[in-house]
C-alpha cells in the first residue's frame, strides 16, 4: 500500500519528551475528538512528568503552532499544522482484518453488474467500517444512443437532443456557424444518427473524427463543422456522479452550533459541482492513498474536515473514479487509510 506523505523536518526539532507529550495528545484526541489536559496526561504518562512540567511541554508546543487552546482551561487539541505532522512523522498504518476484507469484497460483488450499485455499495461499506461518511466519484456511464437531433437556437448555437436507449434525455448547447441553414443540422443528425445509434459516444466518437479527417463521409463542410463541433463538446463533457453515504454519521460529531455550522458547510461542499472535479483532481495527484486535514484542499477548506483518498483504475490502468472517507479532523487515520487503499483496489478487479 502507498501513502502519500511529506515527512515534516519540525519532527526533528522537537525534543524526546515533547514528542511523547505531542504523541499522547493527538492519540487522545484522535479517539475522543476533545481536548486533553495536563493532569490527563501525567497519568497517561504514569506519573513520570508532574502536570506542570507537561503544561510547559505543551506550552512550548502550542507556541510552535502544533497545538492550540479552545479554551483557557479546556486543555489542548491538536491544530491541523500538528495533525498533518502526527500523520507525516508518527502515524503507523495498520492493516485490515480479514473479516473486513471479506466483507468489502462481498458486498461489492452483490451489487450484480450495474456499476453505479457496486460503488454504491463500496460506499456505504465504507461508511459502515469507518463510521464516517464514505464517498465514491463514480464515472460517467454512457448508454447506447437511439437518437440524435439538433435544433436551431440561432446566435451561433444550436441545442443537441441525445436519446439513449435506456429513455435517457440529454440537452446541450454547441457553437454553430453563424447563419447556418437547418438543412445543414438535419444533415448532420442524419449522420450522426447513422453512425452512433446503439453505441455508445465514446465508443463512435474516434471512428467519426478518423472519418471527418479522411473526408470520406458524404457531409458538405457546414454539416461537418456541426458534426465536429458536437463530438468536441461531448469529448469535453467531464460529468460525473458523486455518491455519498453515511452523511447521518457525520450528525453523530456535532456538539455544538459551531458544529452544525461546518457540517452545513460540508454537505453544501459535497452537494456542489466543483466538488466532483476537486476529488477527482486530488486522486489523479498521487498513486496510492492521500491524506487531506481541513484547509489542505480547497474542497473542505470552510468545513474544516478531513479526507482520506485513494484512486480507482480500469484494466488500462487508467484513474477512472476515486474512492473515500470524510469526516472531522479525528478520524482513526491508521486503520481508514489501509480501508480505502482495499476497496480502492477491490473496485478496479471488479471494472476489470
Amino acid at each position: 500500500m502507498t501513502v502519500d506523505r511529506s515527512v515534516s523536518p519540525d519532527i526533528e526539532t522537537l525534543s524526546e519528551r515533547s514528542r511523547e507529550i505531542f504523541r499522547e495528545i493527538v492519540e487522545s484526541y484522535l479517539q475522543t475528538g476533545s481536548p486533553v489536559g495536563s493532569r490527563t496526561l501525567s497519568q497517561r504518562l504514569q506519573g513520570r512528568l508532574s502536570p506542570a512540567s507537561v503544561r510547559n511541554v505543551m506550552s512550548d508546543l502550542e507556541a510552535a503552532g502544533l497545538l492550540s487552546a479552545p479554551h483557557t482551561s479546556a486543555g489542548r487539541l491538536p491544530t491541523e499544522a500538528g495533525l498533518r505532522m502526527f500523520i507525516d512523522g508518527f502515524l503507523e498504518i495498520g492493516d485490515l482484518a480479514e473479516q473486513e476484507r471479506q466483507e468489502i469484497e462481498a458486498r461489492c460483488a452483490s451489487a450484480g453488474r450495474s456499476m453505479e450499485e457496486m460503488l454504491t455499495q463500496a460506499s456505504e461499506t465504507l461508511s459502515g467500517l469507518s463510521g464516517w461518511a464514505g464517498m465514491v466519484l463514480a464515472p460517467k456511464l454512457e448508454a447506447g444512443l437511439k437518437h440524435v437531433e439538433f435544433v436551431q437556437l440561432g446566435d451561433g448555437r444550436a441545442l443537441v437532443v441525445l436519446v439513449g436507449e435506456t429513455g435517457s434525455v440529454e440537452n446541450r448547447i454547441i457553437d454553430v456557424p453563424p447563419g447556418l441553414p437547418t438543412s445543414a443540422l438535419v444533415e448532420a443528425a442524419n449522420y450522426l444518427n447513422n453512425r452512433l445509434r446503439g453505441r455508445t459516444l465514446a465508443e463512435a466518437r474516434a471512428s467519426v473524427l478518423s472519418e471527418l479527417e479522411e473526408r470520406r463521409a458524404e457531409l458538405n463542410v457546414l454539416s461537418a463543422r456541426v458534426v465536429e463541433s458536437g463530438l468536441a463538446t461531448w469529448a469535453g463533457d467531464s460529468s460525473q456522479t458523486l455518491i455519498v453515504r453515511g452523511r447521518a454519521k457525520l450528525l453523530e460529531d456535532v456538539t455544538a452550533a459551531a458544529d452544525l455550522e461546518r457540517l452545513r458547510q460540508l454537505f453544501d461542499d459535497l452537494d456542489s459541482k466543483q466538488a466532483l472535479i476537486e476529488v477527482l483532481e486530488l486522486a489523479q495527484e498521487g498513486q496510492g492513498v492521500r491524506v487531506f486535514v481541513g484547509s489542505e484542499n480547497q474542497l473542505f477548506s470552510l468545513s474544516g474536515s478531513s479526507m482520506i483518498i485513494a484512486p480507482y483504475r480500469n484494466s488500462d490502468q487508467q484513474v477512472i473514479g476515486a474512492i473515500g472517507v470524510v469526516g472531522p479532523t479525528h478520524l482513526n487515520y491508521a486503520r481508514i487509510v489501509p480501508m480505502v487503499d482495499y476497496t480502492a483496489q477491490v473496485i478496479g478487479r471488479m471494472i476489470g
